[in-house]
């Protein structure tokens, strides 16, 4: 287990006082609560459109926690209903995070996409998704169960040992930067096994079947359909999501790139404790409604 440093927490949507607007509540079958918080809409027409938030994992999800709740009630107040939830075994729904693993979680995004639906029901549903969200996104959505109108991006997670190795990385450098004398076990460890599957990464436990659907999970088995307009939103110099974006395009999938640089990291603040909320992103992420 990680020292006290990285000791393990969930992010939760019941983050204090919530605007008039803002209702958390659960839904899902019996056998599978979900939590989540409906942004009801200020002046909301008919056709308009909702948003389905799909956050990111771990520590990526407590890094932008509060980014998408300041998102959701920017987008309230524009008339755009939202819904946040945490997926089973994180945040404030039900469940171990050891039973955390994609198939489920792609079940919940659509029981999510269903229950917006069942709130707004002449709204065009988009989905935005972030990093490991964004990932289940693409395979809720192929799935057929569930339809959003557009699926919007944001650096998803498509080659999941390199993601993996990544966590694994910072998962060692924030134990080395925390104590005066680091524990170098955990740096012998990365150096000797660098593409091992780690079981805990940043605070939050890899259940076994996770573990071994990140090592299975490549650019080949994320093929987008044409059902769904798609924005993917990545860094200046990210080749691998380019090269998946091209390979999409090149089977006449509705995708497009577009390249966007922020100042949030994903898994580090130089401020503990507080919260980071870069108005790029918050924009940047509005502005992919409309385009």
């Amino acid at each position: 287990m990680a020292p006290d440093a990285c000791s393990r927490g969930r992010a939760s949507l019941g983050d204090g006082d919530l605007p008039v607007t803002a209702h958390p509540f659960m839904f899902g079958p019996a056998s599978r609560q979900i939590f989540g918080i409906f942004h009801a809409a200020e002046d909301a027409q008919p056709g308009d459109t909702a948003v389905l938030v799909c956050p990111p994992f771990g520590q990526e999800g407590l890094r932008t926690h509060r980014l998408f709740k300041v998102l959701a009630e920017r987008l309230a107040r524009a008339g755009i209903a939202t819904l946040r939830f945490d997926f089973h075994g994180s945040g404030d729904s039900p469940g171990d995070e050891t039973e955390g693993e994609l198939d489920g979680w792609r079940r919940d995004l659509c029981s999510a996409h269903e229950e917006l639906r069942r709130r707004m029901p002449a709204s065009r549903i988009v989905w935005v998704g972030a990093r490991l969200g964004a990932t289940i996104a693409v395979l809720a959505a192929r799935n057929g169960r569930c339809d959003p109108a557009r699926l919007v991006l944001w650096e998803p997670v498509i080659d999941g040992r390199r993601y993996a190795r990544h966590l694994r990385e910072q998962h060692v450098a924030a134990i080395d930067t925390t104590f005066c004398i680091p524990d170098l076990a955990w740096r012998r460890s990365l150096a000797r096994e660098p593409d091992a599957m780690p079981e805990e990464v940043l605070g939050t436990l890899l259940s076994p079947k996770l573990r071994a659907q990140l090592g299975a999970l490549v650019p080949d088995s994320l093929s987008l359909t044409a059902l769904h307009d798609t924005l993917v939103l990545t860094p200046a110099g990210d080749e691998h999501t380019a090269q998946w974006a091209a390979e999409q395009q090149s089977r006449h999938m509705p995708v497009r790139l577009a390249y966007f640089q922020h100042r949030l990291d994903w898994t580090s603040d130089p401020y503990p404790n507080s919260a980071m909320v870069p108005a790029g992103a918050l924009n940047r992420l509005q502005g992919a409604l409309y385009e």
